[in-house]
């Protein structure tokens, strides 16, 4: 997914394996409710991860009662590689770990990397012989290919609805909404 640039001269999101979705500008994202069906996650755990820093849209955040977060394709592929390893049990902290690294590679770097762990550690490998040597040392227990979740996403992504970061998101507070309705009403 690097960042190439369309017939206009805009910034575009690239993809890796194919041209499963349109060329996606800097400014368009997914909402919380897609990218949670495109990780597997509930809201719930989309709202706490954002709130604790683990996982923060980069498109764009929260901005109080009622505003939507939009998250970027790699936004929610780190979604599903968090998800992946609470499944296993590695812990908050070494996700965590996991995450900031992720957050500093290239993008083309994460086709290529395969996580491992051993349930209390995460490992990254580049190579099958890197993978062989943590099994053998039996410090790996099981893989994630960052790859192969790419794959995953894009296709799970590739018919629902994107949102521009640009377009006005009314910040509506269904609370004060409903006050303000009974108040009109008497």
């Amino acid at each position: 997914m690097s960042n190439q640039t369309s017939a206009q001269g805009t910034p575009q999101q690239g993809m890796l394996f194919g041209d499963l979705l349109a060329d996606l500008g800097p400014d368009t994202g997914y909402r919380g409710k897609v990218a949670c069906h495109a990780a597997g996650i509930t809201y719930r755990q989309l709202d706490y991860w954002a709130r604790t820093g683990l996982v923060e849209p980069s498109i764009r955040n929260a901005q109080g009662s009622g505003s939507q977060r939009l998250y970027s394709f790699r936004d929610i592929l780190v979604l599903k590689v968090v998800k992946r390893l609470l499944d296993t049990g590695v812990s908050l902290q070494q996700i965590r770990e996991a995450v900031a690294h992720l957050k500093d590679r290239g993008v083309e770097d994460l086709s290529t990397i395969t996580l491992m762990s051993d349930g209390a550690s995460v490992y990254e490998c580049r190579s099958r012989d890197e993978m062989i040597d943590l099994i053998e040392g039996g410090q790996g227990v099981f893989g994630i290919a960052v790859g192969r979740v790419w794959r995953e996403i894009e296709g799970s992504l590739a018919d629902l609805p994107t949102e521009e970061a640009t377009a006005e998101v009314p910040a509506v507070d269904e609370l004060a909404a409903r006050r303000r309705a009974r108040r009109s009403a008497s």
